[in-house]
């Protein structure tokens, strides 16, 4: 009993000697600090504002009151909260001399990240399926893509998504962290912080490598199989014509979905064998800021629906200025 007790007192000294940790950030010079603080600074607010412009769009517009729409509005929102998680945090200690970030902070941060990013994988999956159902089954779109069913999806990936990062955050608190407290990343990236743990990680990895399998490659198959199923259904189409019409359906979604899976793919699959850390660093700022930049251009640019709400709210405001 008493053996018990000196464990449970011991992990908890562990615990409490590493209040804060010390985030390295971006592996810049000092000199190149300002430069690229105006350069992310502005991809943020461009992220921010070009995705609250999609979800205005779609609020404001009847015409785009559609399940592939719904569900875009709700991408949109988490690629703001996705990029929210990290970005600000890196552009103060781009300006300060304090780069520290508190425990409670950390794993909150890493929390929603967790979270956000499994929200977005899901999301992808569900409008794959979405583009699948528009294709092949248009004359039953409306029956089986009902509103009931659409917020059943979106709110089974939010609680999918909720259950996942608490999952990871309760096993994380199990983990004691001793004199080193350096994290060479910009934000609390749960592999950099098991790599700092004293503790058995074993059960951390092994959640990791299960929830990993069954959200992102579960979800990439599923993207995989909607759009099998689209080729081949696009290759019995007669027409030119009918092929272009299904293709620009889909085509801002594929250019999303390769975007998104293929920094993972880089990531992950093709690792290299010197300054693996700055790639791991180089590859997790296109999926925290650049992709969710991107994501409105590529909505608005190939989408004509998007293109002509855009058009109508621009001359709306015209109209009501004069």
């Amino acid at each position: 009993m008493r053996n018990k007790q000196n464990k449970k007192s011991m992990r908890r000294e562990n615990q409490s000697s590493v209040s804060k940790f010390l985030l390295l950030g971006l592996p810049i010079q000092p000199e190149q600090q300002g430069l690229f603080f105006v350069l992310f600074l502005g991809m943020y607010l461009t992220t921010v504002l070009g995705n609250l412009l999609i979800i205005l769009l779609i609020r404001l517009d009847s015409r785009l009151h559609t399940p592939m729409y719904f569900f875009l509005s709700h991408l949109a929102l988490t690629d703001v909260s996705f990029s929210s998680v990290t970005v600000p945090k890196m552009l103060i200690n781009m300006q300060i001399q304090d780069q520290s970030i508190l425990y409670a902070g950390c794993v909150t941060q890493m929390y929603f990240f967790i979270f956000f990013g499994c929200v977005d994988n899901l999301l992808l999956a569900l409008m794959a399926y979405d583009r699948y159902v528009a294709v092949c089954h248009p004359l039953h779109y409306t029956t089986i893509m009902k509103e009931g069913l659409c917020i059943f999806l979106l709110a089974g990936s939010w609680l999918l998504s909720c259950a996942s990062a608490l999952s990871h955050t309760l096993l994380l608190d199990q983990l004691s962290f001793c004199a080193d407290n350096t994290i060479p990343h910009f934000f609390c990236d749960l592999a950099a912080l098991l790599k700092l743990s004293c503790s058995d990680t074993s059960l951390n990895d092994i959640f990791i490598f299960t929830v990993g399998g069954l959200v992102i490659i579960l979800s990439f198959i599923g993207i995989l199989v909607s759009y099998g199923h689209i080729g081949a259904t696009i290759l019995r189409f007669p027409s030119i014509k009918g092929i272009c019409k299904a293709l620009s359906t889909c085509g801002s979604h594929l250019s999303v979905v390769f975007l998104f899976y293929g920094t993972i793919v880089v990531l992950y699959f093709f690792p290299s064998s010197s300054n693996s850390n700055d790639q791991e660093i180089i590859v997790s700022v296109m999926y925290t800021v650049v992709t969710p930049m991107l994501n409105p251009f590529i909505y608005s640019l190939r989408n004509r629906d998007m293109k002509s709400a855009l058009g109508r709210l621009f001359r709306r405001e015209i109209f009501f200025s004069m």
